[in-house]
């Protein structure tokens, strides 16, 4: 081999090897203290754009569950009211059969009347319940979307105890002259009663099927979150026993060739010695 000064190719050579492994070692310890495989997009270019997609999905997940959370919080207060609702119709149903006791006398029925106006007015003051803002009971559907992707949804059944259809509304004030309504008029009738408590307890069972399919919803909703952080987790996330291998071996590999290098500087003194 030729003794040289202007070029030290060995120096160079071991200087490129430390270039290379400070770089590496720099890498480690970046991703040990990030705790992410990923430090910048270099790292891993397809990886991440796999990571972005699936913790936006994840993120979307959480949401929709929380959405979901909260139509079941309306359901609940929905048949919070129509329990309610159910007892004043009981409490109706009871004054109607002792109003049609013959031995009452007209005061007497005048009080079981008073009784049930105040009755007809909170059925009117029930259907006008609100969560958040949003009226309990109207004319529209409710859709509540149960996927990430919007994809599936839970349709709540609009109730409204104001129509003819439930039978509450013709019980309430608001269908009937509260001045003159008595429990011997037809409109007010055991048998109006009966049927209005029959279609609220329809209203509250469904009411309770509509819960359940949206707890089922959140379970799946729930597992599928968890699923996509995991999957999303093996791209991102380091491995800190494996890098801490790594930061070892490149933590050595620096130091030697920092040891080399100096080595390699200290060979071109040899031509000194052949100039002497």
């Amino acid at each position: 081999m030729s003794v040289v000064i202007n070029t030290n190719f060995a120096a160079i050579v071991a200087a490129n090897n430390l270039a290379a492994s400070n770089g590496m070692l720099q890498k480690s310890l970046n991703r040990l203290s990030s705790g992410s495989k990923i430090v910048n997009p270099a790292d891993d270019a397809g990886g991440l754009a796999v990571s972005m997609k699936l913790s936006a999905a994840a993120k979307r997940s959480g949401a929709a569950a929380t959405n979901i959370g909260n139509a079941i919080s309306f359901l609940q207060a929905q048949d919070g009211v129509l329990k309610v609702t159910g007892k004043v119709l009981e409490r109706m149903g009871e004054l109607s059969t002792l109003y049609s006791d013959p031995t009452k006398n007209n005061t007497d029925k005048a009080n079981y009347d008073a009784e049930f106006n105040q009755l007809q007015k909170e059925l009117d003051a029930l259907n006008q319940g609100s969560f958040n803002g949003n009226g309990l009971f109207g004319a529209t559907d409710l859709t509540v979307p149960v996927s990430e992707d919007g994809a599936q949804s839970v349709t709540m059944t609009a109730v409204n105890l104001g129509d003819s259809t439930s039978g509450v509304g013709t019980l309430s004030a608001g269908a009937t002259d509260t001045t003159s309504a008595s429990l011997g008029d037809a409109a007010n009738s055991l048998a109006n009663i009966t049927t209005a408590l029959g279609n609220v307890a329809t209203y509250r069972a469904n009411n309770g099927a509509e819960q359940s399919r949206l707890g089922f919803a959140t379970e799946v909703l729930t597992v599928n979150k968890a699923n996509l952080e995991a999957a999303n987790s093996r791209i991102t996330d380091v491995d800190v026993a494996e890098e801490s291998t790594q930061l070892a071996r490149w933590n050595i590999l620096v130091q030697s060739g920092t040891a080399m290098l100096s080595q390699a500087n200290q060979s071109a003194q040899i031509a000194l010695k052949l100039l002497g």
